[in-house]
């Protein structure tokens, strides 16, 4: 187990070790208390221009050495992947619920 303030900031990196961004946030469902997604900042320069990716936490695997998670994307697929800006957040359930087939889609998770 791991505390949130500890996986928040982790880096995100694919199976070629290419840094895919960081952890920003971790989405629960609130009836089940079971992380649904992480947040995944890519791109930008220092915070500016960067996309935030909704990304199933079933799809995010803990390196032996704890010091990043791995997500098996290539760095160009990540670019086209579902998204949101910091400032258009999905702020409801329902509208999380409507992405979470298409995300789930797009990194091969089954729900």
């Amino acid at each position: 187990m791991s505390r949130a303030s500890k996986i928040i900031g982790t880096t995100v990196k694919n199976a070629n070790g290419d840094d895919l961004g960081d952890i920003k946030e971790l989405v629960l469902n609130p009836e089940s208390g079971q992380v649904v997604y992480a947040v995944v900042s890519y791109g930008g320069v220092l915070g500016l221009g960067d996309k935030l990716f909704a990304v199933p936490w079933k799809a995010m695997l803990w390196t032996a050495d704890k010091e990043h998670y791995v997500l098996n994307v290539d760095k160009a697929m990540l670019k086209n992947a579902p998204g949101f800006d910091k400032a258009h957040w999905p702020d409801s359930a329902s509208k999380w619920d409507q992405q979470r087939e298409e995300i789930e889609q797009f990194y091969h998770v089954n729900p």
